[in-house]
């Protein structure tokens, strides 16, 4: 009629009944399914990252705390000690490690490489920097991996491996430091060489300091070999280097020159003047 209104033709189904067809007509598709498995990989995936970082950050905490422990060699009265100290500091962050290594077990480790770099820089850098104190050499990438394999000591993996008595070698986890890691952690150690040279200026040794020198030019002129062909995080740390590398050689220079004529406990000051002098130069902050 006229004004009335105009009633539709499914109204006369009831509710319920229109949203029972509806939903059979449109059935979880395998499209939805397969975006939800998706999904539920991604979360996986970030979740484990994020563990990966976190521990990455353990490792880079330890790591330092290491390095700092071992800059007291110098001054410290008895240096096995703190050699002895180190080593305990560095076995916990290698238990650390260990579990990034149970992590990665099954996945490509290089799509994870971005959240474990930093933390095995600085594993690079603090075990390197042992080895050299105690050996006055620069340790191995190969070195480095051998003690980055792991055995199951866990109650409950040794547990599981008495009950079944047909395995009869032990689980092992192993994870390799990449060439990239490694020559990173080496570039970084020069900065720590550096610091080891005032300290021990500091102490009055004046041997240890043209050790350094002549240390730090043999890993400059391997890292100027490698050049622009390589990552570019490592031609970005050859600048550093090439800075610890002067201002150690600077420190050779006055001591060469002037060692003789200024006494042992000035030696210090001047030589941290003449390295605030070339950070001016060359526009340091």
């Amino acid at each position: 009629g006229s004004g009335g209104f105009r009633k539709r033709k499914h109204d006369n189904f009831p509710h319920g009944q229109r949203r029972e067809e509806k939903e059979n007509v449109n059935p979880p598709s395998a499209l939805m399914t397969s975006f939800k498995s998706f999904q539920l990989e991604l979360d996986t995936r970030h979740d484990k990252y994020e563990r990966l970082v976190k521990l990455s950050r353990d490792i880079t905490i330890e790591s330092k705390r290491t390095i700092f422990l071992l800059h007291r060699f110098t001054s410290a009265p008895n240096g096995e000690e703190i050699l002895n100290e180190s080593e305990v500091k560095l076995d916990a962050v290698r238990r650390k490690i260990k579990q990034v290594a149970q992590e990665l077990i099954g996945e490509d480790m290089y799509q994870f490489h971005r959240a474990i770099s930093p933390g095995l820089q600085e594993y690079v850098e603090a075990v390197s920097f042992q080895y050299f104190i105690k050996t006055r050499s620069l340790i191995s990438v190969e070195e480095i991996n051998k003690q980055l394999i792991f055995t199951a000591e866990d109650r409950e993996e040794t547990t599981n491996m008495t009950s079944n008595s047909h395995d009869k070698e032990p689980h092992t986890w192993s994870l390799q430091v990449t060439p990239v890691d490694y020559l990173l952690g080496v570039a970084d150690l020069t900065g720590e060489l550096m610091r080891l040279c005032i300290s021990s200026v500091g102490n009055g040794d004046i041997d240890t300091p043209f050790e350094l020198s002549q240390f730090l030019r043999q890993i400059y002129d391997g890292f100027t070999f490698i050049g622009n062909t390589g990552p570019y995080e490592v031609s970005k740390k050859l600048y550093t280097l090439k800075q610890s590398l002067a201002k150690v050689e600077n420190a050779c220079y006055t001591l060469k020159v002037r060692g003789s004529e200024i006494p042992k406990h000035m030696l210090a000051d001047v030589f941290s003047t003449k390295t605030e002098l070339i950070d001016q130069e060359e526009g340091l902050p």
